[in-house]
């Protein structure tokens, strides 16, 4: 499966530590990030992904535009509601893409905590049914 991977400034190193948690699921899978947080998962956990533009700068539309194209099987995305993002429509977008394309969505750590784990256990394998590609 294809698997995103974003996290706002302040939400880094707990998607670094959460990649370390579960490093040998995403092993498994076809991984893509945003820059910042592709090069600090790349550098500090050892998986190889592909990493987009940072989100401010077109990374969010990027896997966006994977979404559109069907061509994203789920986004764990460590949002941070605390602090006010200057790209917060960027962001909003990508939230809505996930709903409309029905795309699993994380925005926290007990969430993709369940989406991994229900991953591995096969829970998710509806998205790998071509039909449902289409």
């Amino acid at each position: 499966m294809k698997i995103a991977l974003i996290a706002h400034d302040r939400k880094k190193d707990s998607l670094v530590e959460f990649a370390i948690a579960y490093k040998e699921i995403l092993s498994e899978h076809e991984l893509f990030a945003t820059g910042t947080t592709g090069q600090r998962i790349h550098d500090e956990v050892g998986l190889n992904l592909t990493r987009f533009r940072s989100g401010p700068l077109g990374g969010d539309q990027q896997i966006g535009s994977m979404i559109a194209n069907n061509d994203m099987d789920m986004v764990i995305f460590f949002r941070d509601p605390l602090t006010a993002q200057p790209h917060e429509p960027d962001v909003t977008a990508l939230v809505r893409l996930c709903d409309v394309y029905h795309i699993p969505l994380a925005t926290n750590m007990g969430t993709a905590e369940i989406l991994l784990k229900g991953l591995q256990e096969g829970f998710v394998d509806w998205r790998l049914i071509q039909e449902r590609r289409k």
